[in-house]
């Protein structure tokens, strides 16, 4: 049993698996929960002895029409796409948006420690970076709507690409024009942050070489951005044995390396191909080959998973990912010993 004082609505969610949102509604006799469900999370939360507060009653109930929207940047074309979805639809739900932008671990250290106190939203939408256990617990004792773009997210809702699978789309590309060494420029967070979406990617490098039967240990290793992309082509290049194909994390990344190619002199696609993530706004002027994700549909859909969970409607899937689409440009081509 779970000591009273440490029970909260996240362990009856747990218990009776559902999520947080239908608990919530469930205890105040809100519509949107059926009788047999009421049951049982009623009888889960008697057991352990857990009493919704009044002050939670009230701020979970959508009281304050405001949704806190939490970010690691701001002046990065991903978040301003996503926010801008957000926004359309969190508007047209007559909700406001309380935007905070985390750069660095202290900031959020400080954020997630003071974020029970301040009970100031009705929901949180995290947005692309990966929750360590203390701040899933913070918003979990919140009792408010939370939504998280980019990532699984436990009990929480979420909304997201299959980014391992988007990788293999685009590896799977460059083995079909026939390519047999392909590389891949990943990259790390400054700070040290897993992030789930770049895990993914990097396993769905592996798992497209490695069920084409072909090596898969030809990898550089750099912080984020164009420098970071710059920088893992010249390591790629200066191997012994120089891949004939570049799968990037990223677009960014990707015209980092078209820019060091370009000044090494080698002709892309016909001494190297160069394929990216996402479709940046950039992918088509450098006419790179790329997998769109579709960005600002993130945001949109989170933004109505919101709307609908503060309208007591339940979502009927707990994840909602979004397809990606190869986009083939000048910027791949068959090798040229084909």
């Amino acid at each position: 049993m779970i000591p009273k004082q440490s029970v909260n609505m996240a362990d009856v969610a747990r218990r009776t698996g559902v999520s947080i949102a239908t608990v919530s509604r469930a205890l105040r006799g809100e519509k949107g929960v059926s009788e047999a469900t009421r049951l049982r999370i009623q009888r889960v939360a008697d057991e352990l002895a857990y009493v919704i507060s009044p002050e939670a009653s009230k701020l979970s109930g959508g009281a304050t029409g405001r949704v806190a929207v939490v970010v690691p940047w701001i002046d990065a074309w991903f978040y301003s796409r996503i926010l801008a979805g957000i926004e359309h639809e969190l508007r047209a739900a007559d909700l406001d948006v309380m935007l905070y932008c985390l750069e660095e671990s202290s900031q959020r250290e400080s954020f997630f420690e003071r974020l029970p106190l301040r009970r100031k939203v009705d929901a949180v939408i995290a947005v692309a970076f990966p929750l360590t256990g203390p701040e899933r617990a913070r918003l979990e004792e919140m009792d408010v709507t939370v939504v998280v773009i980019g990532a699984h997210a436990g009990d929480f809702q979420s909304v997201r690409i299959d980014d391992e699978l988007a990788a293999r789309q685009a590896v799977g590309h460059l083995i079909r024009i026939g390519h047999t060494r392909i590389g891949m420029i990943r990259t790390v967070d400054p700070e040290g942050q897993s992030w789930e979406g770049d895990i993914a990617r990097v396993a769905g490098f592996h798992g497209a070489l490695a069920d084409a039967g072909l090596d898969d240990d030809c990898i550089a290793t750099v912080p984020w951005g164009v420098e970071g992309g710059e920088r893992g082509m010249e390591l790629l290049l200066s191997r012994a044995d120089v891949p004939t194909a570049v799968f990037c994390h990223s677009d960014e990344v990707a015209v980092g390396a078209l820019r060091t190619l370009r000044r090494a002199g080698v002709p892309v696609p016909a001494g190297m191909s160069v394929i990216g993530i996402d479709d940046h706004p950039t992918a088509e002027l450098a006419d790179l080959t790329t997998v769109r994700q579709p960005v600002g549909e993130q945001g949109a859909a989170a933004g109505r998973v919101v709307v609908d969970l503060l309208s007591g409607r339940e979502p009927a899937e707990r994840a909602v990912v979004l397809p990606t689409h190869l986009v083939v440009r000048g910027s791949t081509a068959r090798p040229a010993e084909l």
